[in-house]
Formats: structure tokens, sequence, C-alpha cells
């Protein structure tokens, strides 16, 4: 079995030729990720923990997403169906105004996720963001890239969310979390403004399923054809409900955890196992409203053939991080941190990025960067809980590059964003993770200069 270096060497060329096999020699995802899975566990782990670490990686994020997921996707077909979805876009289009759209989903996925997990954001938000593009005839690639930039980034940077709060309580500064969250919207700002821009390009080269599909057959829906083909939509307060209903209960929960304030119900019912299926039984009346042209059952089998791909995929993602985890990458890593800790502030960004390049899961890089610089605050002269504060950011920059192959997010963003190409994938929400996080550390460096 191999370790340290030579197992850190095996790793790279894993991976790299896991990305070749998805990327250019067009296996399927599920087959190149799992295969890399297995490869990198039979180099370190004995054949029983191998067995147990591959099928324990893949069941358990199954099990954390797999209701979510099809709940959301459930949800998202019933808002679809019955113009529930292009109802919220009027409202949202007339409150944000049609000239800055991929603005507009950056901010509104940023203030969604300060409170809940970027994934079931975006699940539960992805068919405004497609009623959004209908209405205003829109880039789909580029909302997709803005909406899902604006979720990870809070996702990453701000509390309550999971990462930075559980990196404010290793590094013992959590009397001072009001830093952190300063710290964090401060470094968000440009790095919004990078993603949005990135949109703009990207989506002007790249193009989703439907919008390829629609261009070679030389098919233009204008708005008031998609809007006589709904007969008549709900009323407003229908069609928002199954969005703001999760959204608040994942907010509520959030929010008693952070102020410690325990009140099971409120927990329970903020789970986004719980909450997602909360906002699914609320677009129940929607049906109703579309007068039989919609049924359940014909709903539940369109999200199910949407949300197989996604689930699978993402779980073979869910046991190569769980490889990575029990393998000794990370330990070797730990052992020669030293090596990077000259770097000062880019220290905790640097071996967050690796870590989540490597692992996949932005919140336990978080959370094991802290770990690691806690007891190196001093060595790296992050005395002031000020600094120390702003370390937490840092570490969060660094959780932001790079999302890819190996991450939920990515499939989950690729998948219901319809990039049909994993390529494209690459060239979108990696390429996004990658400027944004590289945006959010600039502004931390600068920030540091006056300190």
């Amino acid at each position: 079995m191999l370790s340290g270096a030579p197992f850190a060497v095996a790793f790279v060329a894993v991976i790299a030729v896991m990305i070749l096999a998805i990327s250019v020699w067009r296996v399927h995802p599920f087959l190149s990720i799992l295969g890399a899975a297995v490869i990198l566990g039979a180099l370190c782990l004995n054949l029983d923990e191998l067995a147990d670490t591959v099928t324990g990686g893949f069941s358990a994020t199954f099990g954390s997403i797999g209701i979510i997921v099809l709940m959301g996707t459930f949800m998202g077909v019933i808002l679809e169906r019955t113009g529930a979805a292009l109802k919220i876009s009027d409202a949202v289009v007339r409150a944000l105004g049609a000239k800055r759209p991929n603005a507009s989903l950056a901010v509104m996925g940023w203030l969604v996720s300060v409170s809940i997990f970027c994934d079931s954001g975006f699940v539960i938000l992805n068919p405004v963001r497609k009623a959004i593009v209908k209405r205003i005839a829109a880039s789909s690639v580029a909302a997709t890239v803005s909406l899902s930039m604006g979720l990870f980034l809070s996702h990453c940077l701000v509390p309550p969310t999971p990462g930075p709060v559980a990196a404010t309580g290793l590094l013992g500064i959590e009397n001072y979390t009001v830093y952190v969250v300063a710290f964090g919207v401060l470094a968000s700002l440009p790095a919004l403004a990078v993603a949005c821009l990135y949109a703009r390009f990207i989506g002007k080269r790249v193009k989703d399923a439907e919008e390829a599909a629609a261009e070679k057959e030389n098919i233009v829906t204008s708005y008031e054809e998609l809007l006589a083909s709904y007969g008549s939509l709900p009323n407003v307060f229908l069609s928002f409900l199954p969005i703001v209903l999760p959204l608040a209960l994942m907010s509520a929960a959030s929010l008693c955890t952070l102020a410690d304030f325990k009140n099971a119900a409120i927990l329970f019912f903020g789970k986004p196992v719980v909450a997602v299926p909360a906002g699914f039984l609320a677009s129940l009346p929607l049906l109703r409203s579309a007068r039989g042209r919609v049924t359940l059952n014909a709903c539940v089998e369109e999200g199910i053939r949407a949300a197989g791909p996604i689930l699978f995929i993402t779980s073979a993602g869910g046991a190569l991080g769980k490889v990575v985890g029990a393998s000794p990458l990370i330990p070797f890593l730990t052992e020669h941190s030293e090596i990077l800790s000259s770097l000062g502030i880019f220290f905790p960004f640097l071996f967050a990025a690796i870590l989540k390049t490597a692992q996949g899961s932005s919140t336990v890089a978080i959370t094991t960067t802290a770990g690691v610089v806690a007891p190196m605050l001093g060595a790296l002269g992050f005395a002031s809980p000020m600094l120390q504060a702003l370390t937490v950011t840092a570490i969060g920059s660094g959780a932001l590059v790079i999302s890819h192959v190996n991450d939920s997010y990515f499939w989950v963003v690729t998948k219901f964003g319809e990039l049909s190409k994993t390529s494209d994938g690459y060239k979108t929400v990696a390429a996004a993770s990658f400027l944004v996080g590289a945006a959010a550390m600039l502004t931390v460096y600068v920030i540091s200069l006056f300190l």
C-alpha cells in the first residue's frame, strides 16, 4: 500500500486520468468517478476497508441528498408545468428589473445561501432561473453560472452556513463572529462582480441542451406565446409558497443554531430533508389551479427521470471523497504544512484549495484547514481577533476552488442547468468557482494590508 509522497503522486495521476476519461474519452462520469475511487482505494486501503469506504461514501451521499433532490425536482416540475415559475419570474423581473438578470440572480443566490446549503438552494431556485431566462430571453448558461456562484459564495464565506461557523469555533473566535460576517460580505462583493462578468462571457460561448436544440431547429418562442401556452397562471401567493416555505424553515433553524436557541420543532422542520419536502407539499395546490392539464403522477415520473442521473453521479463523487478522506493524502499534507506556512495569509487559502480540489467537499476543506491552522495562528502572526476572523474568510475563499467532478454541487448545477457535456461544466462551474475564489482571496489580501 502506498503512503506519503508516492500516494500523492498516484493521486494526481488517477485524478488526471479520470478527468481525461470524462472530458476526452467520453466515458460516463458515473463509471469514471467510481473507477477512480476504487483504484485510489486499492492503492492505500486493505480490501475490507476498500469495500466499506466506497459503499459508505456512496450511500452516505445518496442518503444525504436523495430525498432533497427528488422532492426538489418534483416541486420544480410542478412549478414549471403549472406556470407558477413564470408567475414568480414576472414578480422578480418587476422588482429587480430586466436589464441585469445575471446580477439579480447572483444576489438572489447569495442572500438565499446565507442560511441554507447551496445544493438545496439551487434545486429550489432553478425553476425561477429557467422562468426568468424565458421571460426576458436571457442566456440560460449565464443565468446558471450567476445563480450557482452567488449561492456558492455565501455558502463558503458567510455564517451561519456550517463551514464558516465551524471554522470560527475551531479558531476560538466565536465571540467575534461579527468580524467573520463582515469580512465574508466584503470578500463576496468583488467575487459576485467577477461571477457576473464571467457569466456574461461564457454565456455567449456555451449553450445548454435546450438552447442548443432551439438554435439547431431555429425555434424562437416569444414571451406572449409562452404565456398563452399555459392558459391562465396561478396566483402569486400559491406560486411563491413552495419556494418561500422551505427557505423560511431552513433559515429559522440556522438562526436558532447561531443564537444557541434550542427548539426541537424549529430545528426539525429546518432540516433540508424535511423543509424541501414541505415545499413540495406546498406546491400540490398548484395542480388544482392547472385544472387537469398537469397531473401529480406525470410530474413525479418526469422528476425521477431528471433526478436519477444526478443522484448516481453525485453519489459516486461521494465515494471518491470518502476514499480520499480515508487515504494518507490529508495526513501527508498536514505533516508538511510548514512548507506552505511562510506564505502568510495565503497559506490557509492554498491549503483549503488543495483539500477542496482533492476531495470535493467545501465544508470538509474548511473544517480540516481550520483544524490545521488553529495551532499555527501565533507562528503565522495572526494574533488579533480581526486577523483570525480574516483567516476564516481566507479559508472559505480556498474552499471555493475548484468545484469539479468530485463535488456534488458541480453535478447539481450542471445537470439541473442542462449542461449536457462535462467539458461544458468545466468551462462554466469549475472555471467560475476558480475565478470567484481567487477574487475573494485577493480582497482578503488587500484587507490584510490594513490590519
